[in-house]
């Protein structure tokens, strides 16, 4: 392969940080991995994290939004999403009891992607959550 060319193709998409920008970023990833077979965990990865950005970060203020990107190649689909930062807590999958109502998202990620990377990102957080595309059945991590 050339060394300028890939076979990646990646999609980006800006949401205001309303709650129903939730449901339309899983549209987002849906339509775009139709008919692939990691489809419904990278719907569910982009709904907890970017509920996650509205609910805990200055994304879900008046004036916030958070930004998903979409990387897909023919060994991964790589799903990032940034907020607008606000807090000093970085983000990290914290596993509640059974009684708890809230904290389970990132934990829940953790155990359906096959990796999950946190970096510090111009005031905020991108999440980026790794499938990969020959994991064997039984091949996620927990």
């Amino acid at each position: 392969m050339h060394e300028y060319t890939s076979t990646a193709r990646v999609w980006g998409l800006t949401c205001p940080g309303f709650p129903e920008e939730v449901g339309r970023a899983r549209r987002w990833t849906r339509d775009i991995l139709r008919g692939s077979p990691l489809a419904d965990d990278a719907e569910l990865i982009v709904s907890e994290l970017s509920a996650n950005a509205i609910l805990h970060t200055a994304s879900g203020s008046e004036a916030g939004s958070f930004h998903l990107a979409l990387a897909v190649s023919s060994q991964v689909i790589a799903l990032s999403v940034t907020d607008d930062g606000g807090t000093s807590a970085t983000p990290k999958a914290e596993y509640q009891g059974g009684e708890a109502e809230h904290g389970r998202g990132l934990g829940m990620v953790s155990a359906i992607a096959h990796r999950v990377v946190v970096h510090d990102s111009d005031g905020g957080h991108t999440i980026t959550a790794e499938l990969f595309t020959d994991a064997r059945p039984g091949g996620h991590r927990c």
